[in-house]
């Protein structure tokens, strides 16, 4: 499979390492806009970029009929627009917040819990995150995924703030530290005890590992899909 990684950070350089350790060709290592002239024929785009380039980034490829797996975060507004171009197009787009496989079991444990605590008020609901200095959107992709999850399944919240201002808003807490993965904490807590449940990360290289997965799982499809098409089989 030929790879073309658009932005060629820590994370495409880990990519770029598991990518040719699983026996995969990297055509192309971008820093800048991909355009036909500089993708160099690729079967698919994993996509690490930054908030303001993804959308560019990805639409480009998009309209070049080249899959696209994209883990870049913080530019999740304008994902509606990305989704109708590949249905307009019968592209193949798939986003993750985080590609780590024990992250989407994080996620499901996350919703499971949400589903229980629902029949208890008297627990109240908050969420930390924690990732390196040079993470620049906050809170993370990880951190608005496990809050949506509550929300699905927690009759309380309608939404979630970083600045929490209401009982019907889920409050994220945002930090950032030199050097750290990833660490993602969901409490529930009452006047009596606290229940946490934690997912950390160790290295950037599960993430990576997943982003390669998913991107050989995304050839020949159409449509717009997440890390749980992938689990799902």
């Amino acid at each position: 499979m030929k790879i073309a990684l658009v932005g060629y950070g820590k994370m495409g350089k880990i990519i770029d390492e598991i990518a040719v350790e699983r026996g995969h060709e990297v055509v192309a290592r971008l820093r800048e806009t991909p355009t036909a002239g500089n993708l160099n024929n690729p079967d698919v785009v994993i996509e690490f970029s930054n908030p303001e380039a993804a959308f560019q980034n990805i639409s480009n490829c998009l309209e070049l009929g080249i899959p696209v797996v994209c883990g870049t975060t913080g530019w999740l507004a304008r994902r509606p627009e990305i989704e109708g171009m590949v249905l307009a197009g019968q592209g193949a787009f798939l986003y993750g917040s985080n590609f780590s496989l024990g992250v989407n079991l994080f996620f499901a444990l996350n919703e499971k819990l949400a589903e229980l605590m629902n029949r208890f008020p008297e627990y109240d609901v908050r969420m930390e995150e924690t990732h390196h200095t040079h993470k620049k959107d906050a809170p993370s992709g990880t951190a608005i995924t496990l809050a949506e999850g509550v929300i699905r399944h927690h009759d309380r919240f309608e939404s979630w703030n970083p600045d929490k201002t209401g009982d019907a808003e889920l409050g994220i807490t945002s930090f950032r530290e030199d050097e750290v993965p990833g660490t993602h904490k969901v409490f529930y807590t009452s006047e009596e005890d606290e229940i946490e449940i934690v997912h950390t990360a160790f290295s950037r290289k599960g993430f990576a590992l997943g982003a390669v997965i998913a991107a050989e799982w995304i050839i020949g499809k159409s449509g717009n899909f997440t890390m749980n098409d992938v689990l799902n089989g």
